[in-house]
């Protein structure tokens, strides 16, 4: 069982190479949710999650007796990452097995950081048994989450939350695997056990929660999640017994609720948190916790690789959700001016007009007339409600569909 010695000398291992990373205090989200609520930027930590303080301890102990092949993961994006970095650093050879629909960017990362990338398979399974196979063949594999040595070196963050905040009363951490929450719920609750440690998953792939309910780990079906660096269909039997033993709370957070978090803190706090980094405060915004109340709160923004067209994507959404972009169209007479009306008439409302779409050749348009739609940037629903109105004023009949 992972002990509190384990993660403190993990932390002299780290010293100089893992970044201490920042504990920030929010005002807004602290006056939102009526607490003293923290961020600790795990995103802003070497390849940009928490997964690397793992990695190079687990290579600090084995490295005396890796063979000259190496070392081998299996992963979708940050274990890859945070191995192949881990592995640079010490001149270890490593190969990464990522599934054949891991992201490019991801991919291009991966190698950067030194890592031989190795596509097989179309789930993370295949690529595990693919890594499994070079295992046999004489590499070294490095488990994501169930190893003891990954957890004292994730547990290492729960060392720098007690030291920055000695007050701390209650942690949220993002829970896929099971390694993170293990290993910071050993060194806060050794250190301070009156401390609440509260695990947060995606409600698409919610195998902690499943494995709690039943009283040992077991496999989940796994939905597609914005939260994929948390979507691990069976959490660790290792972290599990620690979790059973040291997590207070276990909750779900749905895809909708993952995706305004993600954009609230990269609005609000110009902090870029990937999906499974972003669920702690979607755990407060989807109010799934209670008595929180004056509380010192500390949410772990566990990651920041989020890729860019998903990025794109979510922020879209959320914008159009937030009543900051409308989207309509409307029948013209296929005339000179009749745009520039309906451009004007915009205009005088203080709408931006983002994009405008103009077709003549409709199937189901008059000769006479062509459909215009735009989409506007807008201040929020009652500047959407005040165009609506301006425009029917102006005679036009508006589609919003």
């Amino acid at each position: 069982m992972l002990r509190l010695e384990e993660i403190n000398q993990a932390s002299a291992i780290l010293a100089g190479i893992a970044f201490e990373t920042p504990l920030v205090y929010s005002n807004y989200l602290s006056s939102r949710f009526d607490a003293r609520v923290y961020l600790k930027l795990e995103n802003l930590q070497r390849t940009g999650s928490f997964k690397f303080r793992g990695a190079y301890h687990k290579l600090t102990r084995i490295r005396d007796t890796l063979g000259p092949k190496g070392v081998v993961a299996a992963s979708a994006g940050n274990h890859a990452q945070g191995v192949a970095h881990a592995a640079h650093l010490m001149s270890i050879p490593s190969s990464i097995v990522m599934p054949e629909w891991a992201s490019i960017s991801k991919q291009i990362a991966t190698r950067s950081y030194g890592g031989q990338v190795i596509l097989a398979g179309n789930s993370l399974t295949e690529s595990l048994d693919q890594a499994r196979t070079l295992e046999a063949e004489g590499q070294t594999f490095i488990h994501p989450y169930d190893d003891e040595d990954i957890m004292a070196g994730q547990g290492t963050i729960g060392l720098e939350i007690v030291s920055q905040l000695p007050e701390v009363e209650t942690i949220l951490i993002p829970v896929g695997g099971g390694g993170l929450i293990a290993g910071i719920a050993t060194a806060v609750k050794s250190l301070r056990p009156q401390t609440s440690i509260i695990g947060v998953q995606a409600a698409a792939c919610a195998s902690a929660i499943a494995a709690l309910r039943l009283g040992k780990p077991v496999n989940v079906p796994a939905k597609y999640s914005i939260a994929d660096g948390i979507s691990v269909k069976k959490i660790g039997q290792r972290a599990f017994a620690i979790i059973q033993r040291l997590v207070d709370d276990m909750v779900s957070v749905e895809e909708e609720e993952i995706a305004t978090a993600m954009l609230e803190l990269l609005e609000r706090k110009k902090i870029l948190a990937e999906g499974s980094g972003a669920v702690p405060l979607a755990a407060l915004t989807g109010k799934h916790l209670s008595n929180l109340r004056g509380r010192a709160v500390v949410l772990v923004i566990s990651g920041g690789n989020v890729d860019t067209h998903l990025l794109a994507r979510i922020l879209r959404k959320g914008l159009f959700k937030s009543h900051r972009i409308m989207r309509f169209s409307v029948q013209l007479r296929d005339a000179p001016g009749a745009l520039a009306n309906l451009i004007k008439v915009v205009a005088d409302c203080r709408g931006n007009i983002l994009h405008v779409y103009h077709d003549r050749l409709g199937r189901h348009l008059p000769v006479e007339l062509s459909r215009v739609e735009l989409e506007v940037e807008t201040r929020g629903a009652d500047h959407i409600e005040e165009l609506l109105n301006a425009l029917s004023a102006n005679g036009y009949e508006v589609d919003t569909r």
